[in-house]
């Protein structure tokens, strides 16, 4: 009975075809490819990024560089800086970062073992940066259960500070 104790959630795992398909079950579509390098471990790199619940009727969690709609609302939003191989980010999103050029633009289908650890998007970036991103967010992923925790992330590799 693993549906009922939340593993799965009673759900196949979706498989995009026009997605690429790595080992660890990450899923990604290069919607811009980068003519830069790519990044090596110990670069520290900056990215623009999206977020969405796919399971939950593709609800945004963030919006590209400004927040938008509704309750997401402010001033610009400051870009997201990370070390590679740092583990500051959950797994997806750092095995997609590493496999782009500069000025790349990765779309990725994460599922819930490659994202956040224990639900929490505390423990580990991207974190959304509005009150309404954070509880959308936090809403698919505490719902044990009764919400498939699979996100999507749309991903733009702006710069590349070498180590």
């Amino acid at each position: 009975m693993p549906a009922l104790r939340g593993k799965d959630y009673g759900k196949t795992k979706m498989r995009y075809p026009d997605y690429t398909q790595t080992l660890s079950g990450l899923q990604f579509k290069d919607l811009r490819m980068g003519n830069g390098p790519n990044p090596n471990i110990g670069d520290i790199v900056v990215v623009d990024w999206a977020g969405y619940t796919i399971g939950y009727y593709g609800r945004i969690f963030e919006a590209r560089n400004k927040t938008k709609g509704g309750s997401f609302e402010g001033d610009d939003k400051e870009f997201f800086k990370f070390r590679i191989g740092s583990n500051e980010v959950i797994p997806a999103f750092e095995e997609a970062v590493i496999g782009m050029s500069l000025g790349g633009i990765r779309r990725i289908v994460v599922p819930p073992e490659l994202g956040y650890p224990e639900n929490d998007y505390n423990k580990k970036g991207p974190r959304p940066a509005t009150f309404s991103g954070q509880r959308a967010l936090d809403f698919v992923l505490r719902n044990q259960g009764l919400i498939d925790k699979t996100l999507l992330f749309d991903i733009e590799l702006l710069k590349i500070i070498r180590n």
